[in-house]
């Protein structure tokens, strides 16, 4: 992550918000960096039917450390572009596991 960076985290009301940039149909799962002020997320499923929104929420969740019922996508359905809402996090805690996850 370059200095500087913003990490593409927000709070809300009941909520910390996470952009992210999906990147279904990929070979490999999991986090693959920041990519235009959101954080890039690649999922094996395809993009239809819903299957690559439930496979971001479940790889956000675990990289997270979070129940898969603690993460769900606000909007950006059918957009490559997503916000998703993580639950049971503050934000502060949130910034310091992205930053982790960056790192490793």
């Amino acid at each position: 992550m370059s200095a500087g960076e913003e990490l593409p985290l927000r709070s809300s009301k009941d909520a910390v918000l996470l952009a992210v940039r999906a990147q279904p149909g990929a070979r490999k799962e999991g986090l693959a960096g920041l990519h235009g002020g959101r954080l890039r997320v690649k999922v094996r499923a395809a993009a239809e039917g819903g299957k690559a929104n439930a496979a971001i929420e479940e790889v956000v969740a675990e990289a997270f450390g979070l129940p898969k019922s603690a993460v769900r996508l606000v909007s950006g359905a059918s957009s490559r572009s997503k916000e998703l809402a993580l639950e049971g996090l503050e934000l502060e805690q949130a910034r310091s596991r992205l930053l982790a996850l960056l790192e490793a």
